[in-house]
C-alpha cells in the first residue's frame, strides 16, 4: 500500500504538519512556561521590596531584638497562597528569624541551612550579598517550589540579613498541562484534516498517472492505439500530451525497425564474425554486436551517421571508380587482437555500387600461437647454440695430438658441465610440456611442508657455506599439513632458494618464513641479493625470461625455473607472488591451501 505515491504524499503531509506542530507546541509551552514563573518571581519580589521598604524594623543594625516586631509584621502582611516568607540572620550560623507560616512558634531559631524547605546554597550565596533564586521539587507537596533569596544590606553595604520567599508552582502546571492538552487536540485535528485534504490532493494527481500506466501497459504487450485524455494544462496535462505524441513516435519507429529488420536479416544470419556495412561516403550503416566492439562504439552513436575510416580498419586503395580494388582481404591490428578482413561491394535497387561489406574473423589466438611457436624455437635454438659451439670447439680441440692431459682435462670438464646444461634444458622443457597438455600427473597426498622445508634447505646448505650464507628459519611449530604432490612442491622450493642462494652476494643472509594464514600456509623466501629491476619483475615468470642473462646463464639457469614453479603452484590452487627492490634483495611469497 505504501509503495503508492498516494500514500507517499498522505505520509508527508501528515509528517511535515506533525512535525510543525509538536515544535509550535514546544514553543509555546516552554515560553509560557518561562512567562509564568517569571511573573511568579516579579510578584515575589515586589512583595519583599515592599515589606522591606514599609517595615522600619530591617532598617535596624539589629533584627534580633525587632523579632517580635518583625514577626508581627510578617503575620499581617497576607501573601499568596502556596507562598511562604522566611526573615534569616547571623551569615555565621544563620537562623529563621521570623516566618510567614503558620507554624512560625515551631520554626523560628532553627539552623536556615539544615531546614528542609530552605536551599543552603541560596542562603549562602544571599549572606555575600548575591541575589539568587531556583525552581526545586518539594517531595513533601509533590510539586516544584519557586525559592527566591533577597540580601538586605545596610548603608555601609554590610548584609544584616536575608529574606528568604518560596511560591509554590502548582498552579503553573495546572496551566501548562491543560496548554499541552489544548495542544494535542489541535494537532490531531489538524493531523485528521490534513488527511483527508492530503486524500484528495493525492488522488487528483496520481489518477492521471493510473491511467498513464494503463495505457503504457497495454502499450507493452503490442496495442500502439493508445491515447490519454487531457484535461488539463498543468504538468499532469504536459505529461498526456508528451505520452501521446511519445505513442505516434513508437509507431513509426517500430514500422522503420521492421523494414531495417528485414534488410538485417540477410547480412546478419548465422554470422558469427563482426560484420560492418558502410556506405559510400563511410558511414556506418550495420553493424553487428561484434563490429560494434570492433569499432569501438555503441548503438547510439551507430545510428547517429557515424562515420568511418576505412584504412583505420587495414583496408587501403580503396577506389570506388574501380572496382577491382572493392574486393580483396587484409591483416588488421588494434588493441583488442588480430583481425583478419575480408571485404566486397554491395549494390543498391539499381545494381550501382552503394558501400562495402566487410567480414572480420579473429585470428588473435592463431596469431598469439605462431608468435609464441616462433620465440619458443629462437630460444631452444639460441639456448642450445651456445653449449652446442662450446661443445664442438672443444672436442676440435681435443682431437688435436699436442694436447696435454691437463688441459685435456679441463676440456672435458668443460664439455660435460655443457651436456648437463642441456640435459637440464630438454628435462624442463619436457616438464613444461606435459603441464601444458596436462599429462603432468600429480601424486596428492598429506604432506608435511615442515619437513619438505627442512630437507630442501639441507640439500642446499653445502651451496650455501660454500658463499658463507646463512640460511635463517622461521617456521611454526604447529604448522598444518597440505595435500600436495611432495616431488612437485620440494622442486618449487629447491628453485626458489637455489635462486636465492645463486642471486645473493658471499655473507649474505637468506631467510626461509613458514606460517598459518587463515586457509592457507604462508611460505617466505627473503634474501639481501642483488634483486631484480622493476621494468623486469613483470616478465620475471615467463618462459626463457632472464634479468642478466648473460650471468643467468654462466650460474647454470634456464630460464625455465620460476615458469615451472608458478605452473606447479597453481596446479595445487595455489599462488606465488615475487617482490624485489633492485641492490636490496628479493621475497618470494608462496601460499598453498591447508587440510
Amino acid at each position: 500500500m505504501f509503495s503508492s505515491i498516494k500514500w507517499k504524499f498522505i505520509v508527508v503531509y501528515f509528517l511535515l504538519v506533525f512535525i510543525a506542530m509538536v515544535i509550535i507546541g514546544i514553543f509555546i509551552v516552554n515560553r509560557l512556561e518561562d512567562q509564568q514563573i517569571n511573573s511568579v518571581t516579579n510578584s515575589m519580589e515586589q512583595n519583599m521590596e515592599t515589606i522591606i521598604s514599609t517595615s522600619s524594623y530591617f532598617a535596624s543594625d539589629n533584627w534580633v531584638d525587632n523579632r517580635e516586631g518583625i514577626q508581627n509584621t510578617l503575620n499581617e502582611w497576607r501573601l499568596g497562597s502556596g507562598e511562604t516568607l522566611y526573615v534569616i540572620y547571623d551569615n555565621e550560623v544563620p537562623k529563621i528569624l521570623a516566618t510567614t507560616s503558620k507554624q512560625f512558634e515551631t520554626i523560628v531559631g532553627r539552623n536556615a541551612l539544615s531546614y528542609r524547605t530552605i536551599d543552603p546554597i541560596l542562603v549562602m550565596d544571599a549572606f555575600e550579598g548575591i541575589k539568587g533564586e531556583n525552581v526545586i521539587f518539594d517531595d513533601s507537596a509533590g510539586s516544584d517550589f519557586k525559592h527566591l533569596t533577597y540580601p538586605v544590606v545596610s548603608s555601609v553595604g554590610k548584609t544584616m540579613g536575608i529574606l528568604y520567599m518560596t511560591s509554590d508552582l502548582s498552579n503553573v502546571a495546572n496551566t501548562l498541562e491543560e496548554t499541552r492538552l489544548i495542544l494535542t487536540n489541535a494537532t490531531l485535528m489538524a493531523l485528521v484534516i490534513t488527511v483527508l485534504l492530503g486524500f484528495l490532493i493525492a488522488s487528483s494527481i496520481t489518477e492521471p498517472i493510473r491511467d498513464v500506466t494503463k495505457k503504457a501497459e497495454e502499450m507493452s504487450m503490442g496495442d500502439f492505439d493508445q491515447f490519454v485524455s487531457v484535461k488539463s494544462d498543468d504538468e499532469i496535462g504536459q505529461l498526456a500530451s508528451m505520452f501521446n505524441h511519445l505513442t505516434l513516435k513508437l509507431k513509426d519507429t517500430i514500422e522503420e525497425m521492421d523494414l531495417e529488420r528485414n534488410k538485417l536479416d540477410t547480412i546478419f544470419s548465422y554470422m558469427a564474425e563482426g560484420v560492418i556495412a558502410v556506405d559510400k561516403s563511410g558511414v556506418v550503416i550495420h553493424a553487428n554486436p561484434i563490429g560494434l566492439k570492433l569499432l569501438g562504439i555503441d548503438e547510439i552513436e551507430l545510428y547517429n551517421n557515424y562515420k568511418l575510416d576505412l584504412e583505420s580498419l587495414g583496408m587501403e586503395g580503396i577506389d570506388y571508380e574501380e572496382e577491382e580494388t572493392l574486393n580483396g582481404e587484409s591483416i588488421f591490428h588494434n588493441i583488442d587482437g588480430v583481425y583478419k578482413a575480408k571485404y566486397a561491394p554491395y549494390k543498391n535497387e539499381r545494381d550501382d555500387i552503394a558501400g562495402i561489406i566487410m567480414v572480420y574473423q579473429d585470428i588473435t589466438q592463431e596469431h598469439r600461437l605462431e608468435n609464441m611457436r616462433k620465440e619458443f624455437v629462437a630460444n631452444v635454438s639460441h639456448e642450445l647454440k651456445t653449449p652446442i659451439t662450446t661443445i664442438k670447439s672443444y672436442t676440435e680441440t681435443l682431437m688435436e695430438d699436442d694436447i696435454d692431459s691437463d688441459v685435456s682435462h679441463k676440456f672435458l670438464s668443460v664439455i660435460d658441465n655443457e651436456c648437463d646444461r642441456m640435459a637440464r634444458l630438454v628435462r624442463d622443457l619436457l616438464q613444461l610440456s606435459n603441464i601444458d597438455y596436462n599429462k603432468a600427473k600429480w601424486t596428492r597426498k598429506e604432506v608435511s611442508l615442515k619437513e619438505i622445508l627442512k630437507g630442501s634447505i639441507a640439500k642446499l646448505e653445502i651451496l650455501a657455506r660454500e658463499k658463507q650464507q646463512k640460511i635463517l628459519c622461521e617456521i611454526e611449530d604447529e604448522l598444518p599439513m597440505i595435500s600436495a604432490d611432495k616431488d612437485g612442491i620440494e622442486q618449487v622450493i629447491l628453485n626458489i632458494l637455489s635462486n636465492a642462494i645463486k642471486y645473493t652476494d658471499n655473507n649474505g643472509q637468506i631467510k626461509v618464513v613458514a606460517k598459518s594464514e587463515e586457509d592457507n600456509i604462508k611460505l617466505i623466501v627473503e634474501d639481501n641479493g642483488i634483486g631484480i629491476p622493476n621494468e623486469d619483475q613483470g616478465r620475471i615468470f615467463e618462459r626463457f625470461y632472464r634479468v642478466e642473462k648473460g650471468r643467468s646463464r654462466d650460474l647454470g639457469g634456464t630460464g625455465l625455473g620460476l615458469s615451472i614453479a608458478k605452473e606447479i603452484i597453481e596446479a595445487h590452487e595455489g599462488t606465488i607472488e615475487l617482490f624485489s627492490k633492485n641492490g636490496e634483495g628479493t621475497t618470494v611469497e608462496v601460499k598453498l591451501r591447508r587440510m
